[in-house]
């Protein structure tokens, strides 16, 4: 029971996580800035990734964390689910980085040299940065839960007994087929005999 519900727990976890990363890829992709006025439609606007250049690898990072804890036990899990946490705990200060007034107007200004010598107003598109935010939760709270409880999930090179059986039963499983052979060449020994092996022992 208890394994069943640390596997359980293990595949909850995987999807969550893995929903997170792929959260702040996506965002990471996504046009975050709407260039206001006349000037909108010549001028180039940033995605997240443009304005918080930590976001992809990060997210990135996170996928590779998620495979890493499966196949990891003990401390090693535990430090990998520390990594994971850190990896959302940087997103998410990604995303607020990103959106910063100075970060935007500087981007715009590098980027829109000759328009932007009088100034671009701009609007942040708000859907992007929160799904970013949420990504980053998801990483975060991943992360902590992988450190916290990891040990009790099930790890990819878990081997499973089968049920009832004892410590003892393997050597008596290797112990079989030896006995059977020496019983076998009591069986041909009998025969170089001329003694009827299907006899008991007192003539019946």
């Amino acid at each position: 029971m208890a394994s069943d519900n640390g596997r359980r727990e293990l595949w909850a976890w995987l999807a969550l996580t893995v929903l997170g990363s792929c959260l702040v890829l996506l965002a990471a992709g996504q046009v975050w800035v709407r260039v206001l006025g006349g000037q909108a439609a010549d001028a180039v606007a940033p995605t997240g990734g443009d304005l918080g250049p930590v976001l992809t690898p990060l997210g990135l990072a996170g996928l590779a964390g998620v495979v890493a804890v499966p196949a990891t036990k003990g401390a090693g899990r535990r430090v990998v689910g520390a990594l994971i946490a850190l990896c959302g705990a940087g997103a998410a200060a990604g995303t607020w980085a990103a959106l910063a007034s100075a970060t935007v107007t500087g981007w715009l200004r590098e980027h829109n040299a000759v328009r932007a010598m009088a100034g671009l107003p701009w609007e942040p598109v708000p859907a992007w940065p929160v799904v970013a935010g949420l990504g980053a939760f998801l990483l975060l709270a991943g992360g902590v839960l992988a450190a916290l409880r990891g040990g009790r999930w099930t790890g990819m090179s878990a081997r499973y007994e089968r049920a009832g059986e004892q410590p003892g039963d393997k050597a008596t499983a290797v112990a079989a087929p030896a006995r059977r052979g020496h019983e076998d060449r009591e069986l041909w020994d009998a025969l170089d005999r001329g003694d009827d092996p299907t006899e008991s022992p007192d003539g019946r």
